[in-house]
Parts: structure tokens; sequence; C-alpha cells
């Protein structure tokens, strides 16, 4: 009976190291083209659910190793069990967070006349959101722009003396420090368009900044929007405070 528990111990912690393959492979393997969307995100519904069993089982199988029948199997246990909650821990801030921001993906500092995407347009060509502001049946322009103010009062056009070449110049450094490849800068009009990849799925956002003159400053006006699923758990309006941040600080 001993050796059959021992055994059982070793599949548990097996199974653990199976599921943390799990949680990696199905966001990568999408990234990388393998597997469609869905299924890479089914996966992580499947580590998440199979490690908390392996953490319930490993609790019994502790149970018995404190009573002194399992003395030489305590550490692959426990080992075991925090393997199994590596995917709940991971994954679930994101589920916290995405609960705690609406379930919108365009987010941008002016909700009346958003800047609008250029050079970008063919690379979103096969995008299942499109660049239409208030596009989507469920989130018109007037419903999507009042969801944005209430959700994100704090992002506002950055007003700021100085000439709108350099301004162009600020948005290139600025966007480039944070990782975004720049697709196009079009420094007549007043407009660089970026994207930022995630690194597990290699989701793709897309940003857009407009900049106008002004009598003695630049008004400065971000779009980001992302190019797949409905809720962007706020990366969208984290991107743009992180770019509001660095352009001012310099």
């Amino acid at each position: 009976m001993e050796e059959e528990v021992k055994m059982s111990t070793r599949v548990l912690l097996a199974s653990a190291i199976v599921l943390l393959v799990v949680l990696l492979t199905g966001p990568l393997g999408y990234r990388f083209e393998l597997v469609p969307l869905q299924p890479s995100l089914v996966s992580l519904l499947i580590a998440i659910a199979g490690g908390l069993l392996v953490t319930l089982v490993g609790l019994v199988y502790v149970v018995i190793a404190i009573r002194g029948a399992l003395p030489g199997n305590r550490n692959l246990i426990i080992l075991a069990m925090v393997l199994g909650l590596v995917p709940s821990l991971f994954i679930t801030p994101q589920i916290a967070k995405a609960r705690s921001v609406p379930p919108i993906h365009d987010i941008t500092t002016d909700t009346d006349n958003p800047p609008a995407f250029v050079a970008i347009l063919p690379l979103r060509a096969n995008a299942p959101n499109g660049v239409e502001y208030g596009g989507n049946e469920a989130w018109p322009a007037e419903k999507l722009g009042e969801t944005t103010r209430e959700a994100y009062p704090d992002l506002d056009p950055i007003i700021m003396p100085m000439s709108v070449a350099d301004a162009v110049d600020r948005t290139v450094s600025v966007l480039t420090e944070m990782g975004l490849d720049i697709v196009d800068v079009d420094a007549e009009a007043g407009r660089v368009e970026a994207t930022a990849t995630t690194y597990w799925f290699g989701f793709k956002d897309d940003m857009v900044v407009r900049i106008s003159s002004g009598d003695d400053d630049v008004v400065i006006d971000l779009r980001s929007m992302s190019r797949v699923g409905q809720s962007d758990i706020g990366a969208n309006a984290d991107r743009i405070r992180d770019f509001i941040a660095r352009f001012e600080s310099l």
C-alpha cells in the first residue's frame, strides 16, 4: 500500500509539472500561430483546474504524511502542491483586474474626436476589432465615450509649451522607450502610429498619437486599441498613462 501511495505521489508531482507546461505552451502556441486563440485560452483553464486538483489531492496526502504513514514523501507532496498553485497565482490577478474595469478595448483621451489610425489600417485589415470608434453594436460611440470617461477620468490630453516638431520627436522617443514598434511618423500632420505586442500571447495593440498646435503650446491626444478581444483588462489605459508620465517627465 505504501509503495502505491509513493507512486501516486510521483504521479501527482508529474501532473503538476505537465500543467505548468500547459500553462506556458497555450499562450506561446497562439503567439507563434501554432494553435487558434480559443484552444490556447482553454489551456489556461485546464491548467488552473488541474493545478487546484493537484493541490487538493496533495493536501490529503500531507495529512497522511503528517500522521507518519508517508515519511519519505512529504517534500514531493509539498513541491507538487506549490507547483499546482502556480497557474492560479499567475492568472487570478488578471481575472481580478478584468472584473475591475469595463469590457472595452478602445481607449482615448478625446472621446468626442478620437485620433484616427492611418498607416496602421492595412495591418488591421483582418483584425476582429475594427478601427471605427464605437463601431461595435454593444458599444456605440456615445456609450463607449461615457464609459471611458467614468472608468478612466485621469486620462486627459497633454498640453505643453513646445513645437509640434519637438513633440513628434519626443513622442517617437517615448514610444520606442516603451518597447512599441513605430509604424509611421507624419511630422507634417502631427501623427505618430505604433504597435505594442504582448509577451505571452503576442496580442497586438495599436496606438496613435495626435499632436495639434495651439497658440503657444501643443495638445497631444492618444488612442490605444486592441486588435483582438472585447476586454483589454485595462492594458490600453495603462499604456496611455505610461506614455503621459514618460512624456511629461522628459
